[in-house]
């Protein structure tokens, strides 16, 4: 099973206490929900939300004639807010190795993808690797910080999760697509329905309050892949990058680049999916009690 940091299972503790009265049934009980939901939900984006916050305070107050560049205060804040990360056990190091993956596999497609022009940083700053300053891996990153904490946070189980090794196979696909397409057959169409094909039954259930809800996992992508893309209109809106169609003045990204997250999304979860292991909801978690609320938590052993 999934275990909390130390920190969390404090504030888990403190969140109990709180929501002990809470009443099961009504109104004021999906208000109690959502709310949670939302929490976790923010809290699961803390790494990437406090990068894309100082993104924006760095558009917005750092001066131009500053003796440090911005891309090298952006590389500095994002180191902090890692180790501060692991300081204060919000991440564990069995997960790092997992967020320290998504970094590497992310710069190298950044530094493809800038040789050959997709998008492009601006030419400022030592800490850098050729035209990519080193700011970028972190918020691949970022990506996965928020894929291990939201699989923690609301005690994720599956039905129906395919073969991890086939997953594993259409996952090296799409990031060998990521590369291959610009000068070969641009594989994303039919990667699309091999993703498809392979976690069309599979259902996701994610525990929030008293309360678990159960979706499609292909919608889950869906919505988390389109809340990446929000941010990407804000990152570059604030000159972390550009797209070259955004040289000549700021415009919003290309809706076309849902896709390419959706499946950045695939290998997200194919990464995450060896540190935790998919395992089924236990029969607890997808019973409604008595009152027509999901069942507590219970402990399950984790598929392999």
């Amino acid at each position: 099973m999934r275990q909390p940091t130390r920190l969390e299972r404090r504030i888990d503790r403190a969140a109990h206490a709180l929501l002990a009265d809470a009443p099961a049934t009504g109104v004021r009980a999906v208000l109690v929900e959502v709310g949670v939901f939302l929490l976790k939900q923010a809290w699961a984006c803390l790494f990437g939300a406090s990068l894309l916050v100082v993104i924006v305070a760095v558009r917005l107050w750092y001066p131009e004639d500053a003796a440090l560049a911005p891309n090298d205060l952006l590389t500095l804040a994002a180191i902090g807010i890692q180790v501060a990360m692991i300081a204060t056990r919000l991440e564990t190091g069995r997960e790092l190795w997992v967020i320290v993956l998504f970094h590497l596999t992310g710069t190298a497609m950044e530094l493809f993808k800038t040789d050959v022009g997709s998008w492009m940083y601006a030419a400022e700053g030592v800490l850098r690797i050729g035209g990519v300053p080193l700011f970028s891996g972190f918020m691949y990153a970022a990506v996965g910080s928020y894929m291990v904490r939201v699989y923690r946070l609301f005690d994720l189980g599956f039905v129906r999760y395919p073969r991890r090794w086939l997953t594993a196979i259409v996952a090296a696909a799409i990031y060998a697509n990521f590369f291959t397409h610009h000068w070969w057959w641009d594989a994303r169409w039919a990667l699309l329905i091999a993703v498809a094909v392979l976690w069309a039954r599979t259902v996701m259930y994610a525990r929030v309050w008293r309360a678990v809800i159960r979706m499609p996992l292909l919608a889950a992508f869906a919505g988390v892949a389109a809340f990446i893309y929000l941010a990407e209109n804000i990152a570059t809106w604030a000159g972390a990058w550009a797209y070259p169609d955004q040289l000549a003045g700021w415009q919003p990204v290309s809706p076309t680049k849902l896709v390419s997250w959706f499946l950045l999304m695939i290998i997200s979860v194919v990464l995450v999916a060896w540190v935790y292991p998919p395992r089924p909801p236990t029969r607890a978690e997808k019973e409604p009690d008595e009152d027509g609320v999901e069942g507590e938590r219970a402990v399950a052993p984790e598929s392999s």
